[in-house]
């Protein structure tokens, strides 16, 4: 089969996991595939992802091979693979408007962002540079807080006739203006902000599950991280949280059986430790009631390495996308945005997300031919064929 053409936006530690495993896993056989969820979809393997374009603002990779670009400073996430070959792509100079924080240049240049010489392109620039490299999907890796710079992606991708994956806390495919343009253009969207394969948010919206579906009322909790990449060194400036609170709050709320009040719920990045790298440390506390009002809590401590984390995520969620372009659907993959993304448009628990997503994989869920059929009644459709 050919190859899916992927564009990325930010070539940081999540880029560098996710092309790291793309060479990595085209040395191993189906038997030895650990840490993917699928190792086929549609007839693709995680190796058949492709980069053709790529874009990041910082002096260390503009002009460089990606496969130079991935291993250089601030990126500080596992080198699980070294030997990743010459692509005979060049980073290309991004747009930056807000896709840095000032405070990101106030440190060593070993943990900062380094601003390269070049120009920023415009949009005319951008939309040639994905259509010339004949890019289908392009993925949003910009940190978080880049509001106008994730728009001016979204608005690329649009233009060039390009699927858009967001990672990124920004909310474009749950905005019913966004969504609606990618469906007017026949284009694939999936968004927003990536679950990691076994996160913090994950991990925390299964025991939100777990305490409504075994009848312990959760009255208060709490998910505090803490990380040493420049993800985090980003979120220190406030300012930039407000989405990605919401998203991380939200994706743990839509599970719960009450909505608990604000007070009583806390979920965010907590601070930035240096020496932790791309290493996150996640705790979370959880206060309830079980049976005769007896009190109860329980308390987790999860290490994870941050960027690996996402990447086996992120192959799953660029080969539905190729396979929603194959079959000529645009607009939201609902099933997907649910199963891979803390803020889908649309909410559902993990193991009706993942249901969804099976059936999307295979096919089940587009086999009605009545088009007049809404695709909310399709996925709910799917879900309760199971």
């Amino acid at each position: 089969m050919s190859s899916i053409k992927i564009g990325i936006v930010g070539v940081g530690n999540c880029a560098s996991s996710l092309i790291q495993g793309i060479n990595y896993y085209r040395d191993k056989g189906e038997e030895e595939a650990i840490g993917l969820m699928h190792w086929d979809i549609g007839g693709y393997k995680p190796y058949d992802l492709e980069v053709t374009a790529a874009f990041d603002i910082d002096r260390r990779k503009v002009g460089k091979d990606v496969a130079e670009a991935i291993f250089a400073q601030p990126n500080c996430t596992k080198v699980f693979y070294r030997e990743v070959p010459q692509t005979g792509v060049v980073v290309h100079m991004g747009r930056i408007l807000d896709g840095f924080s000032e405070h990101m240049q106030s440190r060593d240049d070993k943990y900062t962002f380094v601003p390269a010489d070049e120009a920023d392109p415009g949009q005319e620039e951008v939309i040639r540079l994905l259509r010339q490299s004949g890019t289908e999907i392009l993925l949003n890796y910009l940190p978080v807080g880049s509001e106008e710079a994730t728009r001016f992606y979204a608005e690329c991708a649009l233009e060039a006739g390009v699927a858009f994956i967001n990672n990124m806390p920004v909310f474009i495919a749950s905005d019913p203006s966004w969504a609606k343009r990618f469906r007017e253009r026949n284009l694939p969207i999936i968004g927003d902000d990536i679950k990691s394969q076994l996160g913090a948010t994950i991990v925390h919206r299964i025991l939100t599950d777990l305490f409504k579906k075994r009848g312990v009322k959760l009255e208060r909790t709490y998910q505090l991280n803490t990380g040493g990449n420049t993800d985090f060194l980003n979120m220190l400036n406030r300012s930039r949280l407000l989405s990605k609170k919401k998203s991380k709050t939200e994706a743990v709320q839509s599970v719960a059986e009450e909505r608990l009040d604000d007070e009583n719920i806390h979920i965010g990045p907590s601070d930035y430790v240096a020496w932790q790298k791309d290493n996150k440390v996640c705790f979370i506390r959880m206060e309830g009631k079980l049976f005769g009002n007896v009190e109860m809590n329980l308390e987790l401590r999860l290490s994870v390495e941050d960027s690996p984390n996402s990447a086996g995520v992120t192959i799953d969620s660029t080969r539905c996308c190729k396979l929603a372009l194959e079959r000529g659907e645009g607009g939201i993959l609902y099933g997907p945005s649910a199963y891979f993304m803390k803020h889908p448009p649309r909410q559902y628990t993990d193991d009706e997300a993942y249901r969804l997503t099976e059936a999307f994989i295979s096919g089940t869920w587009i086999k009605k031919t009545d088009r007049t059929v809404g695709h909310g009644r399709r996925l709910q459709q799917a879900v309760a064929k199971g």
